[in-house]
């Protein structure tokens, strides 16, 4: 059974995002509050694949996934409000080594996030079964940067 770790601020989010996975009885899940503990969950959960917000106090959706990206490489899939508004941040999460996205429906906090739960779950599966690499330079981009 693959693991998922679902990183958002939002306990709301992060309530009902558990809710649609652990749904499926085909992943086991566990959540993170923003980057900082997400990176600390990694370390200890070790998961197959993470949902990762984007607009995150402490530490933003970009600079984890630059984090994850580059140390700890695993497939992320990002979930978040900005994916489809700001072309250039999706850009980014795919240049960082994000695999896919999922837009919320509704904004930040999206009460009818159940729209999107079979898009979300097939694009997490497939996430699960990639194999990402360790970017070379990109810890050292992404700590200049």
């Amino acid at each position: 059974m693959p693991k998922l770790l679902i990183v958002d601020d939002s306990a709301l989010m992060r309530k009902h995002l558990r809710l649609i996975f652990e749904e499926t009885g085909q992943f086991e899940v566990r959540t993170a509050r923003n980057g900082r503990d997400a990176l600390d969950q990694i370390d200890s959960f070790e998961p197959d694949v993470v949902t990762l917000d984007i607009n995150m106090p402490e530490m933003d959706g970009l600079t984890c996934l630059g984090e994850i990206m580059a140390a700890r490489p695993r497939p992320v899939v990002m979930v978040s409000s900005l994916t489809r508004e700001s072309a250039a941040v999706t850009l980014e999460a795919m240049q960082l080594g994000a695999v896919d996205y999922v837009e919320k429906p509704g904004g930040t906090v999206s009460l009818n996030i159940g729209e999107v739960r079979d898009e979300m779950v097939a694009k997490v599966r497939v996430a699960a079964r990639a194999k990402p690499r360790r970017a070379r330079g990109l810890l050292e981009r992404v700590r200049r940067g």
